[in-house]
């Protein structure tokens, strides 16, 4: 199973269970998210504890996630960055656009204080 999805009250977390987020996993997050979106979610925590490694089709299924949720006047949150994804996500100037905590608690957080 490359991810687990859940339905809770006001958002959707998806959980990477493997630990890289490449051009062979990058494609089926996509293709989820935008099911997600479809479906009338408009608020996604992205949960990447598990994922060591991101490329750039990684990076695009974030940014995919990312506008989902701003046209759909949501709010998209990723949460449980390693080392290496954390810096990739840095230098690609990323960290400026996305909501980024260190716990899934935060990220929820975020959500509900959102109100959206």
């Amino acid at each position: 199973m490359e991810f687990k999805i859940d339905k809770l009250d006001n958002y959707t977390q998806i959980q990477v269970m493997i630990d890289k987020l490449d051009t062979h996993i990058a494609p089926s997050l996509k293709s989820e998210l935008v099911l997600i979106a479809g479906n009338g979610e408009k608020n996604i925590i992205l949960d990447l504890s598990n994922c060591r490694y991101c490329d750039s089709s990684g990076l695009s299924a974030i940014l995919v996630a990312n506008r989902l949720c701003k046209n759909a006047n949501g709010t998209f949150v990723l949460t449980g960055l390693q080392t290496a994804v954390e810096r990739l996500i840095t230098i690609s100037q990323l960290d400026t656009v996305l909501n980024i905590t260190n716990t899934f608690d935060e990220a929820a957080e975020i959500i509900t204080k959102e109100g959206v």
